[in-house]
């Protein structure tokens, strides 16, 4: 039923004494505080960590540019998910084994058009791989990135490299997000500048629990945390969000979905369409 989703309960949770139009409009304001993250880009629409991607999820109200690094033989970050250039590219490989001059020679947009006919475009074809400085360089130091450190344990001085190009490039750190699934690497990078903002990415797995433990060990040196939304709960969420932790699960690509974990109480989420989620968020 249209409307279900609106959390009327919230007001009794509160001990709020409201009308019904007052919960509406709690309800919106809720909504529109929603943090919305481009996940790869607009990538359910475009090729995976291209700028065009970025350039689309800008388009469509991504709030985020949520950049995977990998590092090349040469010491570059490029924006990539897989260790392996594989699954985005017509190349095959690890990352860690190429230089950026052998990356840069490899199309990451024809796949797209081969595995996703429906979204197929010719300007797909011939992308490059970018890096992070191309990123920085393309959209400024005063845009929000979501940066996640991928298999830090591969490339040694990752964070070094990373803190280095934000350094560089004046990116504003208010509007700076990193995470990890290593502790250790956001642990290093709160060393190396706890101005950083930093976020928790959590394991898939089913039955979720979180203890108050760790919710106070990730608070040492987070301020959020990325769990998988697939086996998320409403009491997860709120013992979550009610420790202070932001909470932004990962990847929500279906608006009755979207709607539920907003109900619940998530403070942001990723999704491939971020077009979907800025609809939900007016209403929609």
């Amino acid at each position: 039923m249209k409307g279900k989703w609106i959390p009327v309960v919230g007001a009794v949770a509160l001990g709020l004494s409201l009308s019904f139009g007052g919960d509406v409009a709690m309800a919106k304001e809720k909504y529109k505080e929603i943090v919305n993250v481009s996940h790869r880009g607009a990538s359910g629409l475009a090729p995976e960590h291209t700028l065009v991607a970025y350039k689309m999820g800008e388009k469509m109200h991504g709030d985020y540019i949520e950049v995977d690094l990998q590092m090349t033989k040469d010491g570059h970050l490029i924006a990539m998910h897989d260790e392996r250039v594989d699954r985005t590219t017509d190349g095959t490989g690890l990352v860690k084994d190429m230089t950026l001059e052998e990356i840069k020679e490899l199309d990451a947009g024809t796949w797209f058009n081969e595995t996703y006919t429906q979204y197929a475009n010719p300007n797909f074809e011939d992308l490059q791989v970018p890096t992070l400085e191309e990123v920085f360089q393309t959209f400024g130091k005063n845009k929000s990135y979501y940066i996640e450190t991928k298999s830090p344990d591969v490339y040694p001085g990752m964070e070094e490299e990373l803190l280095r190009l934000v350094n560089e490039y004046r990116i504003d750190k208010d509007k700076l997000l990193v995470q990890s699934f290593s502790k250790e690497s956001l642990i290093k990078m709160n060393e190396l500048d706890p101005t950083v903002k930093l976020v928790q990415l959590l394991s898939y797995r089913a039955n979720a629990e979180i203890s108050k433990e760790d919710i106070n060990e990730i608070k040492e040196y987070a301020i959020g945390v990325g769990p998988n939304h697939t086996y998320l709960t409403e009491e997860y969420v709120q013992t979550i969000v009610s420790s202070g932790l932001e909470l932004h699960p990962y990847t929500v690509n279906e608006k009755e979905r979207m709607k539920q974990l907003i109900d619940w109480g998530v403070t942001g989420m990723f999704t491939n369409f971020p077009n979907l989620l800025h609809e939900v968020k007016k209403g929609k």
